[in-house]
């Protein structure tokens, strides 16, 4: 057999001339069309290639957002924060506790939340807060998925959706990215645009763009694994809530249980119903972008539902006695698979010396034991190709320029969520003042995120209107009082190298 196959050159349609184009209607995507038209801009494109948005979060049933706060102060607000205040309007959509009760240390709410993972700040290492409550949000993923078909019908007027529609490949003219072609239905065709932002979550443009990337993650991490989510109902959540405190050794047990019969590490998860439970999984070292690891992450799932079910409703019957298969999450669970090498390339000294960035673009409280999940400055540049490599591509979201430690702690929703709304701001100040993406004005960037209610903590505009958040973080030293942050800087101090992996655990 021939190893390559030479393909006829053909005419390929251009299907339509906009500003800002978005690949990829993902958390990323979607918060970066939503953003860019709110800000003010007026041709904007996005394509999809399912049928719904939200990608990992509606079609991956990533059912629950964690860590938006930290101590009394939710860092993570804007578009994010704007799912939930609209879902909480539908009964039974959402389980969290309320912006009000972020930071409390009362025993009862502490208590009462402690049975749904992250609603209560992490424990288990040296150095870490007071037990206290954490804005953590569960909610029911087909409500997100009609709430933000709605956000973007409110745009209508800006923003073309284009569904089943697979973005390929980039169109370049020298180092400078013009549109990108795309696979459909109707075949193959081109959009072409003064500002691409891929958020495709794997870098499927940018990759082919010419800009520098990394593969995998980090053999440690969470994000080195793939995922098939199902969720099971007919279950009692108090109920197992109980038998787990009470039956710590028997819990330990039956998660290894669980794991043994599914043959990668399975457990189930409390959601916003407390009769539906999330069976999340880990199938280790699999790359979410290759072929071969996405069939058998989807198929090897599927062949040991039956099996860990029945196993579950056996263990453990307080809880799952009369559970059933309820649903299967349609689309694969994807963590990472490219990183790119960008402008700035963010590793776990941002969160181990909290370091300042001028161009920051978000300020977020993520999930790393580092700062006590302290929050930590994103900056702009970590979302740009390197100077000389492609010129106005923004890349928003979980393939954002982090190494492989840091990406574990910046992979997750709200992150996607706060550079894709980054990214739709800067795309429209750059289209709106006629230069490339990377020679944004960010000062201006930064005013309009802060007016889309995004925390800034250090931008002047929004210190004038509260000052409390800059106050706490300094107050708390930017979290960096765990023996982790300490031995860090000891290691530092001393010209030591520190070798990250030896403090991570998620």
């Amino acid at each position: 057999m021939a190893d390559f196959i030479l393909e006829n050159s053909r005419e390929i349609p251009v299907e339509a001339d906009c500003d800002i184009l978005v690949v990829g209607g993902g958390a990323a995507g979607h918060s970066a069309a939503i953003a860019a038209a709110r800000a003010g801009a007026k041709n904007i494109i996005l394509l999809e290639r399912y049928g719904y948005m939200g990608g990992d979060v509606t079609g991956g049933y990533v059912i629950m957002v964690p860590n938006l706060s930290w101590y009394n102060k939710p860092f993570v607000r804007g578009i994010q924060e704007e799912w939930f205040e609209r879902l909480e309007k539908i009964p039974g959509a959402v389980a969290a506790p309320s912006l009000d009760e972020v930071g409390s240390t009362d025993p009862v709410l502490v208590y009462r939340w402690k049975s749904h993972m992250d609603c209560t700040s992490r424990g288990g290492y040296e150095g870490c807060k007071e037990a206290c409550l954490v804005r953590s949000v569960y909610f029911e993923p087909n409500q997100l998925k009609i709430e933000m078909d709605k956000m973007l019908l409110e745009h209508a007027d800006s923003i073309k959706v284009m569904c089943h529609c697979y973005g390929t490949a980039p169109i370049m003219e020298g180092n400078t990215i013009k549109g990108v072609f795309y696979e459909s239905k109707e075949g193959r065709k081109a959009i072409t645009a003064k500002i691409v932002i891929d958020a495709t979550g794997d870098g499927d443009i940018y990759s082919r763009a010419g800009a520098s990337y990394s593969s995998m993650s980090d053999e440690v991490t969470r994000a080195n694994t793939t995922a098939l989510v199902w969720r099971i109902g007919g279950c009692d959540g108090p109920a197992y809530a109980e038998w787990k405190a009470l039956h710590p050794d028997e819990y330990m047990a039956l998660r290894a249980g669980l794991a043994e019969k599914a043959g990668f590490r399975s457990i189930p998860i409390a959601s916003n119903d407390p009769t539906v439970f999330w069976m999340n999984n880990w199938h280790s070292n699999r790359d979410c972008a290759c072929v071969k690891d996405q069939t058998e992450t989807e198929m090897n799932t599927r062949n040991t539902m039956r099996e860990v079910l029945e196993y579950l409703k056996e263990a453990c019957p307080t809880g799952f006695g009369n559970a059933f298969l309820y649903d299967i999450a349609p689309q694969l669970g994807t963590r990472v698979s490219k990183r790119l090498i960008g402008e700035y390339v963010m590793t776990p000294n941002d969160f181990a010396f909290a370091i300042e960035h001028d161009d920051v673009i978000a300020w977020h409280s993520t999930i790393s034991q580092l700062n006590d999940c302290g929050p930590v400055e994103i900056p702009y540049r970590a979302l740009l190709p390197k100077k000389g490599e492609v010129e106005n591509l923004i890349v928003p979201g979980r393939h954002l320029s982090a190494d492989g430690t840091a990406i574990d702690w910046l992979d997750l929703i709200p992150q996607c969520v706060g550079t894709g709304q980054a990214a739709g701001v800067a795309a429209y100040v750059a289209t709106k003042d006629g230069v490339i993406a990377r020679d944004v004005d960010i000062k201006q960037v930064q005013d309009i995120l802060v007016d889309q209610n995004v925390p800034l903590p250090r931008n002047a505009k929004f210190e004038a209107k509260d000052p409390s958040y800059k106050a706490l973080v300094e107050e708390k030293n930017h979290g960096l009082y765990t023996a982790n942050a300490k031995k860090a800087k000891e290691l530092r101090d001393a010209g030591e190298p520190i070798d990250y992996r030896k403090f991570h655990h998620i």
